[in-house]
């Protein structure tokens, strides 16, 4: 079985369903086991819930208008 360490190392990919079959499988029987580990996953399923709901700040006009010139400008130099 994996450790609390490892567990809450790859608890955001878990999350996110981005851990293989056999890794999820660890994590999964080391929540089963770990009420510590699972309070780590409630606290992090709330939170991000929490930054999915709030609404992201918009970037000022002029802001914007440099990232998108500085990003046409990377794509022309693009090999």
């Amino acid at each position: 079985m994996i450790s609390c360490a490892e567990a809450v190392r790859q608890l955001w990919e878990y999350l996110e369903q981005d851990l293989d079959a056999t890794d999820r499988a660890r994590v999964e029987q080391h929540l089963a086991f770990c009420k510590r580990c699972c309070g780590e996953v409630e606290f992090a399923e709330a939170l991000r819930g929490f930054l999915r709901s709030t609404p992201l700040p918009s970037l000022p006009t002029e802001v914007e208008a440099r990232l998108v010139g500085f990003l046409d400008t990377l794509d022309r130099e693009a090999p």
